[in-house]
Formats: structure tokens, C-alpha cells, sequence
């Protein structure tokens, strides 16, 4: 199971057990979108490629609001 805790300036993530940061740039660079533009689906295919993706993309921008 993954999780996502999204603020201001990145994310911190729980991926099978292992706990870490994505920062805010990091992930700007990889989906090439301003960070308030990427969605949580985007966020879960950097962390895993073979993400479980269910119910509708969120924008981070509308999560932080």
C-alpha cells in the first residue's frame, strides 16, 4: 500500500513499508507541470510504475485548498 501526504512543499510518501520525501521540484522536473497542476495519479506513478490507480485523479492544487 502506498500513501500520499501532500503540503506546500512536496510530498512525503510510505511505499511498501519504506518512508521518504518527494520535493516539491523533483516533482516538477518529472511530470514537466507547475506542482499545483500534477495529480495524485502522476505522484503515484513516480513513486511505483505498476501503481493500483483507482477512483478520479486529483490536482495537487485542489487537495492543498
Amino acid at each position: 500500500m502506498t500513501t500520499l501526504a501532500f503540503d506546500d512543499d512536496g510530498v512525503d510518501v510510505v511505499y511498501e513499508g519504506t518512508e521518504f520525501r518527494l520535493e516539491r521540484d523533483l516533482i516538477e522536473e518529472a511530470t514537466e507541470k507547475s506542482y499545483h497542476d500534477v495529480t495524485d495519479h502522476e505522484v503515484l506513478k513516480i513513486v511505483a510504475e505498476q501503481s493500483n490507480l483507482q477512483g478520479e485523479p486529483r490536482r495537487i492544487g485542489d487537495i492543498l485548498d
